[in-house]
């Protein structure tokens, strides 16, 4: 499958340098030059400049000539807005998040990150488990869940930094959760260490849950995936847990890419 879309690209050379452009300009701070542009993807500098003319004329691109700088137009952001209406990543993790259910015999719960929020996206309860505060459409803060944990710890440090600029963004709930950046970075820490995030208690009292993070084709995090069960005999259910798990986000990050 990776063979034919190499193919497929080479086939369409100027289809495959307009997307890498555009996502390019997906991952960028801020408006960039076309020469580095030209230099990031290894491409000829008339072919940007030629390409970034069409997206410019179709607003896929915005051109700043003051300071000689390309970023993404509003056509590119009723892509994105069009990707939210369309609910792909939902409809991609429900059935996963069904069978990693019925395997497991724990609730689990998809999140993205928005801000320093994680919003829920789907939500599968268990049979006779308790019910929980993660609801679809729930909002809570993202340093104190497990998949909120797993997606921060996947983040650029920079980008981590400009989020939790001081302590008072660390919002706490009933006292628990990290005090401090550094209290943060240290859990977050652990997760990359450990392949997984925890929380115990932190949203609610003798519950825990491990999350894993979703990544895209780029290897942004992309979503969390969260497995939630009582606090007794956590080692034992994380072990049991934590495979299917990390197999379940491996899947789904293939989805979104279209990968088979």
């Amino acid at each position: 499958m990776a063979d034919e879309k190499i193919e497929t690209s080479s086939k369409v050379p100027a289809a495959d340098a307009t997307l890498r452009i555009l996502q390019h300009l997906s991952r960028q701070r801020g408006p960039v030059p076309a020469s580095t542009i030209a230099t990031a993807l290894d491409l000829p500098r008339s072919t940007v400049y030629h390409l970034l003319t069409v997206l410019v004329d179709r607003s896929f691109v915005v051109h700043i000539p003051e300071e000689r700088r390309y970023g993404l137009g509003l056509a590119a952001y009723e892509l994105s807005s069009g990707f939210s209406r369309q609910q792909p990543l939902t409809r991609l993790g429900a059935p996963l998040l069904a069978r990693l259910v019925d395997r497991i015999g724990e609730s689990a719960h998809l999140a993205v990150l928005h801000g320093t929020d994680v919003l829920y996206l789907v939500e599968e309860r268990a049979p006779r488990r308790p019910s929980l505060v993660t609801d679809v459409g729930v909002r809570l803060p993202a340093h104190l869940t497990a998949s909120g944990r797993a997606l921060l710890s996947a983040l650029p440090p920079a980008q981590l930094r400009a989020l939790y600029p001081d302590k008072t963004s660390l919002t706490r709930r009933d006292g628990r959760g990290p005090q401090s950046y550094r209290e943060l970075k240290a859990l977050l820490a652990e997760a990359q260490r450990d392949g997984y995030a925890m929380e115990n208690g932190e949203i609610t009292t003798g519950l825990v849950s491990i999350g894993v993070v979703v990544r895209d084709h780029a290897g942004w995090p992309a979503a969390g995936i969260a497995v939630t069960f009582p606090a007794d005999a956590v080692a034992d259910t994380i072990a049991t847990v934590l495979p299917p798990l990390a197999q379940t986000a491996q899947e789904l990050g293939r989805r979104i890419h279209g990968a088979q």
